[in-house]
């Protein structure tokens, strides 16, 4: 997309850079680990470049029976104006995902919806034209990462078994860029910011390292990237 060429893309690019390749093989979340606890969540993260604000994010987490919704708002300010993602995340009781949809508004309108079957997920992605619909076979259970909706790192932290602890490895779809790749998650000792004690989830890929700071329930907290200098806050 063209705003990543623009002073914006700094602060939103690492959603982009998920690394590619062959999906790895690992144990991951299970029905038996909803020790994770999805508990629910509301709030707003601050999206920050260099220190300054360059955009904001809305969400929720809820219950709707026995599934889970997490949903999100992001407005970002680019040199070309406004924009909005609009993203619909719903999963089951375990946290793996069964139906995303996503919506863009500003210069450029676009939406799709992905339906998880499994080890299978089948896109439709409306540009203004024709529909196009792309199929993807994983060879474990997928977590959802997409672009400018950076709740979904809470739910990542979520299905994280932090009770075995260690690297685990997670297939994972960016849905506006019909993209799979792979990623590793550990965590880390506690850290003190500002005077408040957090969690701390390392996410690693190819291109970039990430660090989530969470509290003591998981709810993400803060989300930094040195290489970026970028800094997701929630206020």
């Amino acid at each position: 997309m063209e705003y990543m060429r623009n002073s914006l893309s700094k602060a939103i690019v690492f959603t982009f850079l998920i690394c590619l390749g062959i999906l790895a093989a690992s144990p991951l979340y299970s029905q038996k680990n909803t020790s994770n606890s999805f508990s629910e969540d509301k709030g707003k993260l601050a999206i920050m470049i260099g220190g300054q604000s360059v955009g904001t994010e809305e969400f929720s987490i809820s219950r709707d029976g026995d599934q889970w919704v997490a949903r999100g708002t992001t407005e970002y300010h680019g040199q070309s104006g406004s924009n909005k993602v609009i993203g619909e995340l719903r999963l089951n009781s375990a946290g793996a995902p069964l139906k995303y949809v996503w919506n863009t508004e500003g210069e450029k309108k676009a939406s799709s919806t992905t339906v998880f079957n499994g080890l299978t997920a089948q896109i439709s992605l409306e540009l203004g034209g024709k529909p196009v619909s792309q199929d993807f076979t994983f060879t474990s259970p997928v977590v959802v990462l997409d672009n400018n909706l950076y709740h979904q790192y809470e739910v990542l932290a979520r299905v994280y078994n932090w009770a075995a602890g260690g690297p685990q490895n997670f297939a994972v779809l960016i849905p506006q860029q019909q993209t799979p790749g792979m990623l590793t998650a550990e965590m880390r000792g506690p850290a003190i910011l500002d005077g408040a004690r957090y969690e701390q989830l390392a996410v690693h890929t190819s291109n970039l390292d990430l660090m989530l700071y969470l509290d003591s329930a998981h709810r993400l907290m803060r989300l930094s990237v040195p290489a970026a200098n970028a800094e997701i806050r929630r206020q």
